[in-house]
């Protein structure tokens, strides 16, 4: 049985008989009505039947999987009851913080990701204490079952996700075992993006007359948004950040990072550099979550940092400029998000960072939306230099408005001026450099090293051809004298 669909059939979560406790959880993050997915896909896995599904990442499958997970786990069982395998890491961390929000009023309830690269110390000593909701990729699962410190008998319900992806990366005989070590009357549900046959034999072999759901992409994007992108290189991503946020006249701006702890780690960094900015993520209640939206509705705030889940909802005017710090996972995502600005018939303005491996990405977002991405520059330092310089002028002029607190420190500076005999030029210059607070005025040229540190693909491969043309004329010369010989000896 397949079903397609493009929208939402319902209006409301609790339609779907999910725990109350999980409906508290995604009432608290602001979710109002189910994605399409989400509609077709929970009915299906609140009854306990397998599932096929067809989607791209950040139309809401994670939610589409982990509630109704979530509806069936047992806190108080701290065996491994949820088994989610992802192609990467990264998608891992990012679905462990999602079944994390919203599963966080249940009691006594553990989420772990495990995944390749990080030590196998936290992930052994979690799961000799007990986790209901495992979520990892599949050569780190594997490494684990043959330990045996991660026993899956008490597995109720598994998921594949990013299924076409996964086989991509060679993880079909990976997949294929996992399955093999899980319990025959679990719940499966699979989800991809495409589907080739070898997601098509998987279903066929270890999934039990699977529900068909193929969400029909409805991309769209608006002709008065400027899509423009950065092409990652040189420069530490936050140093670019910072010299496109002072080069940028923006009114309020969201920035989006992939996981809960970037967007942290970020705003911190910004405000470190001076910045107005604060992080909205899934661990932020409802309560400072609305205190938040309304002080960038009224500029208390001008910069956000979020990841897709978090902004949801957020619909503020004033929004003029989104920055994908993090490409999302998905065309669908990255609609979302660049949405966020040009609002109620203004203008906007996105600014992607795209990694060399993300080109793919690119391609896509540019055949789907049907528009061509404009490659922006990094301001150069003079150019941030040449700003900081204007700002700070503007800072003083816009001050000289309020006469008179003028005229009170005019006359302060009068007394000053006499009691220390300085000029007024080397009090200003002192009254700057307490403003300033040790910070440096000027940005320091440091393009050249940062490039220099890594070569260009292009300058690599004209390193590799020189080689070889040196090589060739050697190789020649021994091949010749060699045959010499061989007709001497003759």
């Amino acid at each position: 049985m397949t079903q397609l669909a493009t929208e939402s059939k319902s209006s409301d979560f609790q339609d779907f008989g999910l725990n109350t406790l999980i409906l508290k959880s995604i009432k608290s993050m602001g979710y109002m009505i189910p994605t399409a997915i989400q509609a077709e896909a929970l009915p299906v896995l609140v009854a306990g039947k397998d599932i096929l599904g067809q989607a791209a990442t950040g139309t809401g499958k994670t939610a589409a999987f982990a509630l109704p997970a979530l509806s069936k786990v047992d806190p108080k069982n701290p065996k491994p009851q949820v088994l989610v395998m992802t192609p990467t890491r990264e998608l891992a961390i990012q679905v462990a913080e999602a079944f994390e929000s919203y599963g966080k009023h249940m009691h006594n309830l553990k989420v772990l990701p495990i995944y390749g690269g990080q030590g196998y110390g936290h992930q052994l000593k979690t799961l000799n204490k007990g986790a209901q909701v495992i979520v990892g990729t599949p050569g780190r699962i594997m490494d684990h079952i043959r330990r045996k410190t991660l026993m899956l008998n008490h597995i109720s319900m598994l998921v594949l996700d990013e299924a076409d992806e996964m086989l991509r990366m060679g993880f079909v005989e990976d997949v294929n075992w996992i399955l093999q070590h899980t319990p025959k009357e679990r719940q499966t549900a699979l989800f991809s993006a495409t589907m080739p046959k070898e997601v098509v034999s998987i279903a066929c072999s270890h999934m039990r007359d699977p529900v068909n759901i193929k969400i029909k992409p409805n991309v769209k994007t608006a002709t008065n948004i400027k899509q423009k992108i950065w092409h990652v290189q040189g420069l530490h991503k936050l140093d670019a950040l910072t010299r496109i946020l002072e080069t940028t006249d923006f009114d309020a701006l969201i920035i989006f990072a992939r996981t809960k702890n970037a967007t942290t780690e970020l705003a911190e960094n910004l405000q470190g550099r001076g910045y107005n900015a604060i992080a909205i993520n899934g661990d932020i209640a409802q309560r400072q979550r609305e205190n938040i939206i309304r002080d960038l509705k009224n500029g208390k705030i001008d910069i956000v940092i979020a990841t897709d889940v978090a902004a949801r909802g957020i619909d503020v005017e004033r929004v003029s400029h989104v920055i994908n710090f993090d490409m999302p996972q998905d065309v669908e995502s990255y609609v979302h998000r660049i949405g966020r600005t040009g609002r109620a018939g203004r203008s906007g303005e996105s600014i992607s960072f795209i990694c060399g491996r993300e080109r793919n990405m690119l391609r896509a977002i540019e055949r789907l939306t049907k528009q061509q991405l404009q490659e922006i520059q990094l301001p150069s330092v003079r150019e941030v230099n040449k700003q900081r310089f204007g700002k700070f002028c503007n800072k003083i002029t816009k001050n000289l408005q309020n006469e008179n607190g003028i005229e009170f420190y005019k006359n302060i500076m009068s007394q000053c001026q006499k009691t220390s005999e300085l000029d007024y030029h080397t009090i200003a210059a002192s009254l700057a450099m307490l403003l300033q607070d040790s910070n440096e005025f000027f940005v320091k040229e440091v393009e050249k090293s940062a490039k220099s540190a890594k070569p260009s693909r292009d300058r690599a491969r004209k390193g590799r051809d020189e080689r070889r043309r040196s090589s060739k004329p050697k190789d020649a010369k021994k091949r010749r004298f060699s045959d010499s010989r061989k007709k001497s000896k003759k």
